[in-house]
């Protein structure tokens, strides 16, 4: 019964998607609509979209999972990110507006050359193509346990059919059509969030009053941690991780700055992120207190929590202890978040690859529609191999995974572009390519020496020290000022 009730769900949700696309796709199918939205996306539904686009289905199943191992300290991060989102508005949409860019990494290709330009847009598609093949991994494998597992249906089936139906409904006008899909999607996430927390506490006989007093008795509440300097959820580890990581995952990511660029100007782009920014604080926090709430219901219960933290909301949604209508919100929050940020990824892989890789720019329009249309479909066909693959390694919290993905594959983004704000210092172009690699080869090292004969454990701080080295190997490049 809860397989019907799933399939059910997602074709209904899949129905109303494939309607939204077919109504905002109409006679805008070109290159502009795809890759810019023509300009004419309102910036108050880019802002309200790019909540489900940045929290994915991992945020929804990982970061309650995260209540049990690491308390709330995850908000340490996510006041980073407030912060984060305040620098992206001041110091980089205004460059990129000023450029009239479409893809973010043209920027490097006019401020050192060629080399630097592909490099970039290289680390970029490396870093996105894992984050969301990752995001979404998660989401496939809790469709394959409790519906499709039931059918006989292997996970490579699974995994081809999601990506197939975003595929479906992106493919014809892009980041005009996700604009509007994900606006749609983080609203469903964001009602089913605010549904299973009634029903979570309902459960547990709780008014609001009541969860307030719950979570903060409980010994999982601890948020700040400043008097440990060797754990990874030290404050100032957190925070200032949390800055970096939503400058180079934000601002430097062709993912959401596409979204950002769609607005009709500067001014409307720094509304979206100001009002984005502001939400995505208590966003996340009532995810944790549903993490809290669940760690509270499962003592209640005698429910034997499971080893991974990523699968305790799934348990208790698909194991029958919160009922259908749970089941149902769930559902509709997992896959509302799943394709909020795949379709918006997808559609941002196919940019760059298109215009940095290919550079389709310099085609008619007839051949450039074509070889965009083909793009979109090889960089799904990799998708779904990436997610084979992160299948085939496995993880315990796939969050973190990210997070630490991003310390290394990103870190060289933001050296090249501190680098080129912060400096005026030319570089041998040539060389860029050699920094950006031995960049993270050599943050790996170090953490490995440093953990092995010290005992400290680097966070995502190695964001920072990857685009350090980054930074300071160009500098040692430099060859005059301009």
């Amino acid at each position: 019964m809860n397989g019907t009730f799933i399939l059910l769900t997602i074709a209904v949700y899949f129905g109303l998607l494939l309607l939204v696309a077919r109504i905002t796709a109409a006679h805008h199918t070109d290159n502009a609509a795809f890759f810019r939205g023509n300009r004419q996306s309102p910036w108050y539904i880019v802002s309200f979209g790019m909540i489900g686009a940045s929290l994915s289905g991992v945020t929804f199943v990982s970061v309650p999972g995260m209540a049990g191992s690491i308390d709330m300290t995850y908000m340490q991060t996510c006041l980073g990110f407030f912060v984060g989102y305040l620098l992206i508005a001041h110091v980089l949409l205004p460059l990129y507006y000023r450029l009239n860019l479409t893809s973010i990494y043209t920027y490097l290709g006019k401020r050192f050359g060629n080399c630097a330009y592909k490099t970039g847009a290289s680390f970029f598609l490396l870093s996105k193509m894992l984050g969301a093949a990752a995001r979404l991994y998660l989401v496939c494998v809790i469709l394959q346990h409790f519906v499709f597992d039931a059918y006989h249906i292997p996970f490579a089936a699974t995994v081809i059919g999601t990506v197939v139906l975003i595929w479906l409904y992106t493919r014809k006008s892009g980041i005009r059509t996700i604009v509007w899909t994900d606006s749609f999607q983080t609203l469903c996430l964001l009602l089913a969030l605010g549904l299973i927390l009634c029903q979570v506490a309902s459960l547990l006989q709780l008014d609001a009053k009541g969860v307030v007093e719950a979570v903060s008795a409980n010994e999982h509440s601890r948020i700040f941690v400043f008097d440990d300097w060797h754990s990874k959820q030290n404050f100032f580890k957190q925070f200032f991780s949390g800055i970096f990581i939503t400058i180079v995952m934000t601002g430097l990511d062709q993912d959401m700055m596409q979204k950002n660029l769609s607005c009709r100007n500067l001014k409307e782009a720094q509304k979206n992120m100001y009002c984005y920014g502001f939400s995505f604080v208590p966003v996340n926090l009532l995810f944790l207190v549903l993490g809290v709430l669940l760690l509270i219901a499962s003592a209640h219960l005698g429910i034997p929590l499971p080893e991974k933290g990523d699968d305790i909301l799934p348990l208790f949604a698909a194991g029958g202890h919160l009922g259908y209508t749970v089941l149902v919100l769930f559902t509709i929050g997992i896959i509302a978040a799943a394709f909020s940020s795949a379709d918006s990824a997808l559609a941002a892989l196919t940019t760059s690859f298109c215009i940095d890789i290919l550079g389709i720019e310099r085609y008619p329009e007839k051949k450039a529609r074509q070889i965009r249309k083909y793009s979109h479909f090889f960089i799904s066909a990799v998708f779904i191999g990436c997610i084979l693959i992160i299948e085939a390694i496995g993880s315990r919290n796939v969050i973190d995974t990210i997070y630490v993905l991003a310390s290394y594959t990103y870190g060289p983004l933001l050296g090249l572009f501190a680098f080129g704000l912060f400096t005026r210092r030319r570089v041998r172009d040539r060389l860029v390519p050699y920094v950006a690699i031995a960049s993270p080869v050599i943050c790996y090292l170090t953490d490995r020496l440093v953990s092995s004969a010290t005992g400290y454990q680097f966070g995502y701080e190695m964001l920072m020290v990857n685009g350090l080295l980054t930074f300071c190997g160009l500098t040692v490049l430099g060859w005059r000022y301009r």
